[in-house]
């Protein structure tokens, strides 16, 4: 969903709010919470009518770092939530007046005290995405819905994948994608199995932990950035890193589950009537005669509409 006009404006009648200041950071011995203002206090009075907006880092397993972003918190979750199996890792963190860092496993999170909203997500040391300025957001329709995004930084040839299900290209940047599970097709953007995860080109995943409506904004609003957003007061996300791309799947299934596995014949070759209505016992048996015939072999036959 898009919330700007082009780059520097905001959609008409949109209210639209970015953490700008740090006003405070706590934290225990393995969670980080981040107290920002949306504008920058310079006296008392700037305090007046203002939002304060806040963010948890936390990791539910080693080389997975979770962020919960917050406007108001008080609401209660009734559910339906994603099942996830969090496993012991050991957090680090460390505070001072210029950055604080949380860290599991190889991945890290830092947060630049003195530049406004400057977060930055490492891995084996190495810089692979942040958000920025501007980039998080808490957001009023016209008709004072709420929303909550996140923008998460791209860079110069990276390119992002995945989203469970896709007719579209394979390469999802300049996409807009709406994780809703419809039946419409395989010719449209639309898609039968959304799943909010992506794998970037650079080596890291992200995994919206919502169940409902995610729309995401891949380098389609912003160029230089993915962007995603849901209805309600706030906004959760997992920063999966790895040393290769099928670490970072392997730690996503970790945390998400992984299915048992089909049974043999799920693997061979299907063969289905599809949309063809007009069939009888002698068609449906000279498909599967035709197979054999030409010494291809058949594992399922199935009966479609």
């Amino acid at each position: 969903m898009k919330f700007t006009d082009g780059y520097w404006l905001i959609r008409e009648g949109y209210n639209v709010q970015n953490p700008a200041d740090i006003r405070d950071i706590t934290h225990t011995s393995d969670s980080m919470t981040v107290f920002a203002a949306t504008k920058i206090i310079a006296t008392k009075g700037d305090t007046l009518n203002g939002t304060l907006l806040k963010a948890d880092f936390s990791s539910p397993m080693p080389d997975v770092i979770r962020v919960k972003l917050f406007h108001h918190k008080g609401k209660i979750n009734k559910g339906p939530a994603f099942e996830l199996f969090p496993s012991d890792t050991d957090v680090q963190i460390s505070v001072d007046e210029e950055t604080a860092v949380l860290t599991s496993g190889q991945l890290s999170v830092q947060v630049n005290r003195k530049q406004g909203w400057n977060i930055d997500f490492n891995y084996a040391g190495k810089r692979i995405t942040g958000s920025g300025w501007r980039a998080p957001a808490y957001i009023q329709d016209p008709d004072k819905k709420a929303y909550y995004r996140e923008q998460l930084d791209l860079g110069v040839g990276e390119y992002i994948y995945g989203l469970g299900e896709r007719f579209t290209p394979f390469v999802k940047n300049g996409q807009v994608v709406e994780i809703w599970n419809e039946d419409g097709g395989t010719s449209s953007e639309q898609s039968y199995k959304n799943i909010p995860f992506y794998l970037s080109s650079k080596g890291y995943g992200v995994f919206v932990n919502h169940p409902e409506k995610v729309s995401y904004e891949i380098a389609s609003e912003n160029v230089s950035r993915v962007q995603f957003s849901v209805e309600g007061e706030y906004l959760e996300y997992f920063i999966i890193g790895g040393a290769t791309p099928k670490d970072v799947l392997d730690n996503y299934t970790k945390l998400t589950g992984k299915p048992a596995l089909p049974p043999a014949w799920t693997f061979g070759l299907w063969l289905t009537t599809s949309f063809t209505t007009d069939y009888d016992e002698a068609t449906v048996n000279h498909f599967v005669d035709g197979m054999a015939e030409r010494d291809l072999p058949l594992s399922v036959f199935h009966f479609d509409c």
